[in-house]
This record gives C-alpha cells, sequence and structure tokens, in this order.
C-alpha cells in the first residue's frame, strides 16, 4: 500500500514538473521570436528644420562721448562734465530710449624723451548710449556734436520688439515646414510612409544681438547736409527637431 502511494506521488511529481518546463520553454519561446520583436521595435526619423525671418530695423543704437584734453585733472574732468551734461540734457529733449552712462575715464598722458618719461597732461572721456528711431538718428548726431560730443564709438541697427516677437513665431513655422518636409523626401525615396509625430524640439527662435559699426565723425558746417544713418535689415533664425514614426 505504501509502496502504490509513493509510486503515485513520483508519478505526479515528474506530470508536474514537466507541464513546468513546457511552459517555460513557450514562454522563452515567444520572447525570443524575431517576428513579434520586430513588430514592437518603433521605427523612428530624426529631421532638423530651419528657418529664416527678415524684418526691417527701425530703431538705432548709438554710443555717443564727450573727450576732453587738458593740462590738469580737476580741468578735464569740470570741462567734459559740462560737454556730457549738455549732451543728456539735449537727449533727454528729444526722449531718446535707454539712455545710461556706459564709461567714465581719466588717464594721464606721457611723453618719452631719452628714454625719460614725462607727465603731459590729462584726458577725460565721458559715454553714452540709447536708442532713437533711426528716421531721427541722423539730425540728432548732428546736434549732439554742436552741443559738446566729440566721438561717436559705434551705431547699430535693431527692430522693434514687437516685430521680432511676430517674426519668431514666423521662423518657427518655417522650420518646422521644413523638417516635415525633409522627412518626406526621405521616406518618400524609401517607399516608406510617415506617421506620427512622436518628439519635438523646439531649439530657439533667436535674434542676434545687434554689432556695432564704426561711425566717422568729422567736423561739419551748419550749412552741410544732415549726416545721413540708414538701417538695414535684422534676421531671426529657428530651428525645430522632430522625431517622426514611420
Amino acid at each position: 500500500m505504501n509502496s502504490n502511494l509513493q509510486r503515485g506521488t513520483i508519478i505526479n511529481f515528474r506530470s508536474l514538473l514537466t507541464a513546468l518546463c513546457l511552459t517555460l520553454t513557450l514562454v522563452s519561446f515567444v520572447r525570443l521570436d524575431p517576428a513579434v520583436a520586430q513588430e514592437q521595435r518603433i521605427r523612428t526619423l530624426t529631421v532638423t528644420g530651419r528657418g529664416i525671418e527678415a524684418i526691417p530695423t527701425t530703431q538705432t543704437q548709438v554710443r555717443l562721448g564727450v573727450e576732453v584734453v587738458g593740462k590738469t585733472a580737476a580741468e578735464v574732468q569740470q570741462e567734459a562734465a559740462r560737454r556730457s551734461s549738455a549732451v543728456v540734457e539735449l537727449l533727454r529733449s528729444r526722449q531718446v530710449e535707454k539712455l545710461e552712462t556706459t564709461g567714465i575715464t581719466l588717464s594721464p598722458n606721457y611723453s618719452y624723451e631719452n628714454n625719460k618719461q614725462r607727465l603731459t597732461g590729462y584726458t577725460a572721456t565721458n559715454t553714452v548710449s540709447f536708442r532713437i528711431n533711426t528716421q531721427s538718428a541722423g539730425t540728432l548726431l548732428d546736434d549732439a556734436v554742436t552741443a559738446g560730443a566729440t566721438r561717436i564709438q559705434g551705431v547699430s541697427f535693431v527692430a522693434a520688439q514687437s516685430a521680432i516677437e511676430q517674426a519668431q513665431k514666423q521662423a518657427l513655422k518655417k522650420a518646422t515646414q521644413d523638417a516635415q518636409s525633409q522627412a518626406d523626401a526621405v521616406l518618400s525615396a524609401l517607399n516608406l510612409k510617415r506617421g506620427e509625430i512622436l518628439g519635438i524640439q523646439v531649439n530657439g527662435a533667436i535674434a542676434p544681438p545687434p554689432m556695432y559699426r564704426q561711425f566717422a565723425l568729422e567736423a561739419r558746417s551748419p550749412a552741410d547736409a544732415t549726416t545721413p544713418v540708414v538701417g538695414g535689415e535684422q534676421q531671426v533664425d529657428a530651428s525645430v527637431t522632430l522625431q517622426i514614426g514611420y
């Protein structure tokens, strides 16, 4: 009796073990099936499009200064302060934007003879920057020279902020369309169809900071024509990266 019970228990255990091994084999077979793995794989194409929008500049950024040379530090500093005050008063009366002082210097001047250094005087400079409508920039520069300005360190041209913001939107739109067009060209060449957009990365829509241009300042008589100041275009550059399924 006990022998038959033991024999039956061993047979049942062997049957259970065989079933368990078969189940594990089936699971492993499914996981390793290349066809199933291929179906589960997500195929993507990554493309980056670029968009550029050019807008006219309407405002001029100016760096304007006063330079005075004299024998004593007190003398040149007082004269520089007097002329600078007159220039700033003029700029305020013309309601320029973003007016600020950008530099104040006082430095000694030396001459060198027979390997000897000799103090000859001092140079004082006061510099301001401001922004004004480009159409009015030429006349203002001439009037600033009359008021006491002796240096124009440079001018740059920028578009209005509202125009830049609108251009950024248009540049992003163009960049997105460019990325889609690139994807369509590649997939068409491979006889594939574009699927869903799986990822979007906006890399930015940037308006580069204006570059200052050198501006020659010459003595002008009242009968001379107004100094011409002509702006150009400012570009907004955008790029968008898309991950597209196929």
